[in-house]
């Protein structure tokens, strides 16, 4: 035996390509676990959003409908004080309560955005309605001649259009 080191040739072997069956039906039931889950996950997400919207908005209207009250019970309070003097029959004092009340409620409505529509010169159809036409040698065709009852808007809403006369 020599002394010598021994190189031995290191035979390089090929990968063994291992064969992992892959079953179809295991993926496609995992994939369709994962929607499903996602789909209940976001079902659940917009059920949450719904509700919390919905309070909200009760929550909303509940605010609105405080605020309103609040201001009108100064206008019952002043209603309250007609109707006493009304009692008393001190006319002049019913008169000054009822006025009164009347300012006190138009100024509540008033700051809550109501307004009352403007009633001079031509009818016009979005924001009146004629009850009536008259001949009038005065007035032109679709003037309007007389207010039968106010109208009324809410910001750009027509609560209640004005009821009026026009001329033909």
């Amino acid at each position: 035996m020599t002394d010598e080191p021994r190189t031995e040739e290191v035979e390089e072997q090929e990968p063994v390509e291992v064969e992992v069956e892959v079953d179809p039906l295991a993926d496609v039931t995992r994939e369709r676990d994962e929607y499903l889950d996602s789909l209940q996950r976001l079902k659940a997400e917009f059920d949450n959003y719904r509700k919390r919207a919905a309070r909200e908005q009760l929550e909303f209207a509940s605010r609105a409908a405080e605020r309103l009250v609040k201001e009108l019970l100064p206008v019952l309070d002043d209603l309250e004080r007609a109707l006493d003097a009304a009692e008393e029959h001190e006319e002049a004092k019913l008169e000054e309560g009822v006025r009164l009340v009347h300012r006190a409620l138009a100024d509540a409505l008033q700051k809550e955005g109501l307004a009352e529509i403007a009633t001079e010169g031509k009818f016009d159809p979005h924001v009146h309605e004629a009850l009536l036409t008259q001949p009038d040698d005065d007035r032109e065709s679709g003037d309007i001649l007389d207010v039968l009852q106010k109208g009324y808007r809410l910001g750009d809403k027509v609560l209640r259009p004005a009821r009026v006369i026009v001329a033909e």
